[in-house]
This record gives structure tokens, sequence and C-alpha cells, in this order.
């Protein structure tokens, strides 16, 4: 059999295991899950090790401090990702809630129900957790998995998908429900774009050029994920300890991730009030700091360009910007950002309620850091990815995220 025939049977055995998972019980998918876990916590040696070569190869080929960070697995974050599945476990099971029905006056019944996509595509890169992230909600949601997890996390990721598909493997679930075409390569990851028909649903997770690369070259229906040029703004009102711990937390509480603040704009009147301290909250942490002129008075020193306000940095590195109001503010987010997620620390109700309004992007927030939009802190467990387009899912995305739905009508021999 050549590759070509390899990889299209490796999709349609995925097919096939989806439609026996589609009908799967609560039971069995929550059984299934549990297993994943104590394999997880069972071979955290295992998962280390091979994680460490993934790091050593890394560092060796420089992919950067950020980058790093992602892969990284150590025995916390294996526990960490355990706790995850089982807090999936946890969650109301979507398939087959009832959206929304009716009886209609010739008495037939119809309801709109959800239902698993089928196959589920992930692209991503240098980021192993998301393999049990995906797994686990695809899992739970009725779906199969086939995951691209990139070169920069091959061994991890190959360790990983064994212990789950030998996991649902002793719970009765196909292990085809889970897999992974690393072995394929690029060219792998480029078929799977475009095996509509096997692949019901396509999402990438990764660099902008990545997201970009799936979106545009893909014949598959995607769910775009963004990177995140993110946004904290001060307001005049803002209480100066809110605003230093908001700031300081939303850039450096872990800044290789997409929900970490790129930029901080502040309002010129509390700029006069607290722009140098919070500056230097933000410097102590390392963080190097590129500012306008107002903000390069105010401590700021580098010089901060068009390119600095459209730049994901995933790195400890910031824009700063002084605006005359909130309308700059709002332009200015307008402009650059990649509607993920944008932060306001004010004492303005007013002013609050106008940015929740008229910020357009996947989740807005008044006086909370960046770092929650997270499907973890939004209560699903995990997350698939965060959404950045506006049709079916938006935000972080859990389990109802990956299902569709079907109508199913019920009559009694009722003609038209």
């Amino acid at each position: 059999m050549s590759s070509n025939d390899a990889f299209v049977e490796l999709l349609s055995l995925s097919k096939s295991a989806s439609k026996t998972l589609a009908t799967a019980t609560t039971a069995t998918k929550n059984a299934a899950l549990e297993d994943i876990a104590l394999a997880l916590e069972g071979a955290v040696p295992e998962i280390v090790a091979a994680n460490e070569r993934d790091l050593a190869r890394g560092a060796a080929n420089d992919i950067g401090e950020g980058l790093l960070d992602r892969l990284k697995l150590d025995e916390d974050r294996i526990r960490g990702l355990a706790s995850a599945v089982r807090e999936i476990i946890a969650l109301p099971d979507p398939v087959g809630e009832v959206v929304r029905g009716s009886t209609l006056q010739n008495g037939i019944t119809i309801q709109q129900t959800r239902v698993p996509f089928g196959v589920i595509g992930a692209i991503y890169e240098a980021r192993p957790n998301v393999t049990v992230d995906i797994a686990a909600l695809a899992l739970k949601s009725g779906n199969a998995a086939v995951l691209r997890g990139g070169s920069a996390a091959e061994e991890s990721n190959r360790v990983l998908v064994r212990l789950m598909q030998e996991a649902i493997r002793r719970v009765g679930i196909s292990p085809w429900a889970v897999q992974t075409i690393d072995e394929y390569g690029r060219e792998g990851a480029a078929r799977l774009m475009r095996a509509r028909g096997l692949v019901d649903v396509l999402i990438p997770r990764g660099s902008a050029g990545l997201i970009a690369t799936v979106v545009n070259e893909s014949t598959v229906p995607v769910i775009e994920t963004g990177a995140g040029i993110v946004h904290v703004y001060i307001d005049a009102t803002a209480d100066e300890a809110m605003a230093h711990a908001i700031a300081v937390n939303a850039k450096t509480h872990r800044p290789s991730v997409c929900n970490s603040a790129e930029t901080l704009l502040i309002h010129r009147d509390a700029a006069k009030r607290m722009l140098p301290s919070v500056l230097d909250a933000l410097s102590l942490r390392g963080v190097a700091l590129l500012g306008d002129e107002r903000a390069r008075g105010a401590g700021a020193t580098g010089v901060a360009t068009d390119e600095t306000w459209a730049t994901e940095h995933l790195d400890l590195e910031m824009g700063v910007r002084v605006v005359d109001s909130l309308d700059e503010a709002i332009a200015h987010i307008d402009t650059y950002s990649t509607k993920h997620t944008e932060t306001i620390v004010t004492n303005d109700f007013a002013n609050a309620e106008r940015f929740l309004a008229e910020v357009d992007s996947a989740v807005v927030m008044v006086n909370a850091s960046t770092r929650f939009t997270d499907g973890g802190e939004f209560g699903f467990g995990a997350e698939v990815g965060i959404s950045t387009q506006k049709m079916h899912a938006r935000g972080p995305m859990g389990l109802a995220e990956l299902t569709s739905t079907k109508w199913l009508v019920r009559g009694t021999g009722q003609i038209r």
C-alpha cells in the first residue's frame, strides 16, 4: 500500500470510529476519559523523558523561549492535564441536548438536537498539552480526533497518543478515534487540509502564519483560532493598585500564551497619576517597554512603531501608548486587535459599559486580567482553542462548540 493510500485508510478508519463513537453512552465516554487520566498519571516518567528529548532538540534548533515554554511537560503539568480530563468527565454531555423545539398545529414535533461533527482534525505546533485537551474534548462530544502536532513535540505526542489509544481500547472504544498523522510531516498536514469528506472540521492552533495557512489553503471547513494581540486599557478613573495588578498579571503571568497582553493603553489623566509606577512594575519583571513619545517620557525605553502595535510578541515585550480619550483607545483596538481579548480598568460605569458594547472582540472584560480567557477558567475543563471568528463558535471552545445540530421531526402520517 502506498503512503497516500495509507493516509486515506487512516482517515477512513477515523471516520468509521466516529460513527460508532457518536452513539456511545455518556458512561462509556466518561470511563474512557478516566482511563486516560489514570494513564497519564501512571506514565509521568515516560512522558517527561520523551518531552525532554523534544526540549533538547528545540533548544538546539533555537526555537525560542516562548515555544520552549509551551513545549514543556513536567510532572505538575502532566498531572494538571489529568485533572483537566477529569473536569471534562464532570461536565454535561452535549450530545443529544435539545436546543429548541415545538409542536406544530398539525401535531408534528420538531427538535433541534446537538450531534457530533464526526472527525475533527487539529493542526498545532509545540503544544503537547493540546494533544490531550483536544482528544479528551473530542471523545466527550462524540467525535474522533486526527492530530497533527508538529515536529517540535513529536516524541511527546507519540507517547501521549499511544497512552490514550490504549486507554480507550480498554473500555471498548476504537483506538482509531484518537490518532496522529505526525509521521506524514508537512505533507500530511497539507493533505489533512484537503480531506473534505473524510474530515468534517479542522481547527488550527499556533502562530499567526500557521493559522493563516490553514484558513487560506483548507478545503475542509475551518474554525479559526486567532493570534492574540491583546490590549489592557487603563481608563482615567482607574484605581492605581488594580491597574498595577492587572497590567502586570496580564503581561507577565505567562507571556508565551495567546491571552497575555501585548499592548498597554492608558488615558492621559491616568498616565499623570500612575504611568511611571506601572512601567516600573512591568520593568522589574523583565518586560521590555516600547512606548510612544509620552510613554517614553514616563519610563518606556524603546520606541514603538506601527509594527509594535501589530505584533504578537509572546514574550516579555510590550507596547505602551498614552491616549486622550476612551474613543481613541477603542479606535486603536479596532485598528490593531486580532479580536481575541481586551480589558478596561475603570471606576466609570458608563465607560465600562461602552467598552463592553463597542469593542468587537471574542472576549471583552472590565477590571479583570486577560489571562482569564481560558477554557479551564471559564469552566469548560479544557479548551480546543480560542475562536476569533464570528461563525458558530467564538471565544474559548469547549464541548458544545464541538457539536453541530440536526432537526428531529416526528409525525403520525401528516402530509403537506
